[in-house]
């Protein structure tokens, strides 16, 4: 078992991306040749992300050696249990058939998306305005597009505008849509229906607060961990399904899903853009490597 904390070097290990760099190919080519020495000696070589917020004591000891440190460790393990090396979760080899596509669809704009007022889980609720349908439906054929005949699951929120954004696209492909409310937009509690414009003049500190703490909410509201145990069960339970799902979502959501595939951290997740009606397409594979595809498409609105 080869345990990495870069999801690039898994990817590039496994070989479902290729190496650019021309000095890394040599170095990536002698790994390879020593794992098909394992492999004919009757051994097994699997690679595993392990996210480096789960690997900090690793990464200090390398630092530590880089700068120049005496490193001296012993692992409180003895030996690699048989048990570790054949889990379920530890697949040999690359798995480099068909993967599971989740295809996010932002929904189309409400009043409230284009006066900027957060509309979250337990709001006002608003339905897409003239504009926002017009956007729904370029969306659904943009989907349509981009999946061709291949038949595709189609989930929505709960929440009116992902309701008639789902329905557009499930209509455009031929199947019944199905609600499951952990795709919901995050609660923002007493925020609801106010102006980030307003926020940010008024209440700084606190809109400050709510975009870097995942632990703060607001009264009434979801704090961001809230919103990412269940947005990632949802996830979880659309990769389970298998084929294609696309799923009619919100902003939060669509980026906290981004965020755990890539591996960012919260503090960074709100450089990711998701506009109104964009289609950001993800993939899986069996044994757990994942790839973005595309993120906040919106060629169909031209």
């Amino acid at each position: 078992m080869v345990r990495l904390d870069s999801k690039l070097l898994v990817e590039q290990m496994t070989g479902r991306w290729r190496i650019k760099a021309p000095d890394l190919r040599p170095l990536a080519q002698a790994a390879r040749d020593v794992a098909a020495q394992v492999s004919a000696a009757g051994g097994s070589v699997a690679y595993t992300w392990v996210p480096r917020a789960e690997n900090s004591a690793a990464d200090a000891l390398a630092n530590a050696a880089m700068d120049g440190e005496s490193v001296d460790w012993t692992s409180d393990t003895a030996s690699i249990r048989a048990d570790e090396i054949s889990a379920p979760d530890a697949v040999v080899g690359p798995d480099l058939g068909k993967p599971i596509r989740i295809v996010l669809v932002r929904h189309g704009v409400t009043d409230f998306t284009v006066a900027g007022r957060l509309d979250g889980r337990g709001g006002s609720d608003p339905s897409l305005n003239a504009e926002g349908l017009a956007q729904v439906r370029s969306a659904a054929a943009g989907v349509r597009a981009f999946l061709g005949d291949t038949p595709a699951t189609v989930l929505t929120s709960t929440l009116q505008r992902a309701v008639q954004t789902g329905a557009a696209i499930a209509g455009e492909l031929g199947v019944q849509a199905q609600v499951d409310a952990d795709w919901d937009e995050q609660s923002f509690g007493d925020w609801d229906g106010r102006s980030m414009g307003e926020l940010a003049t008024h209440e700084l500190k606190e809109l400050l607060r709510f975009r870097n703490d995942p632990q703060y909410a607001r009264p009434g509201g979801e704090a961001h961990t809230d919103l990412e145990a269940r947005v990632l069960a949802a996830f979880r339970r659309a990769t389970a399904i298998g084929g294609t799902v696309v799923v009619a979502s919100h902003r939060k959501p669509i980026i906290t899903v981004l965020a755990h595939v890539l591996g960012i951290p919260h503090e960074r997740i709100w450089r990711l853009s998701t506009a109104p009606a964009s289609l950001t397409s993800v993939e899986i594979w069996a044994d757990g490597g994942a790839s973005v595809a595309f993120v906040n498409d919106t060629s169909h609105l031209r």
